[in-house]
């Protein structure tokens, strides 16, 4: 391959390789309230792959999640689209539990960066994680866009 741009519509980051990233992320979180540390990665329109953790806070609601910090960061660099995020969390003295989900806060705020059919991947310690998609995990999500479709 050439050192042209990628101009395929596969991103050059796999989906295997984020879920690791999302996986590793989890060790930068700050979580000395909940001791819950959770980590989550995102591949871009552009291939690009951005990660996040969980930052809690003495006030509760300060506190900023891992997908949301993941896509901030994406945003920060002038990113539009997302692709495909995964999510690892769990205690942080255990490996990531399978059972995670957004919070709705998360899913409303990825609704606005990611198709319904974008994947979302959640992740366990032992190489296994569930793929759904947006429209499975947040399948009414709040849209102007699609409110005002719905009013014509």
């Amino acid at each position: 391959m050439s050192d042209k741009e990628n101009t395929s519509d596969r991103p050059c980051f796999t989906d295997r390789m984020l879920i690791q990233l999302a996986r590793d992320s989890r060790h930068a979180a700050y979580a000395p309230y909940s001791h819950y540390t959770v980590g989550a990665a995102c591949i871009a329109e552009s291939g690009v792959a951005y990660f996040g953790c969980n930052i809690e806070n003495a006030s509760y609601p300060v506190g900023l999640c891992a997908e949301r910090t993941a896509v901030a960061a994406a945003i920060a660099h002038g990113e539009k689209k997302i692709i495909s995020v995964a999510i690892a969390g769990g205690p942080a003295s255990e490996p990531p539990d399978r059972s995670i989900r957004p919070c709705g806060m998360c899913l409303q705020f990825l609704s606005e960066f990611m198709e319904p059919d974008s994947p979302v991947y959640i992740a366990d310690g032992n190489d296994h994680e569930i793929r759904l998609t947006m429209k499975e995990l947040f399948p009414y999500a709040f849209s102007l866009s699609r409110n005002r479709e719905s009013e014509d």
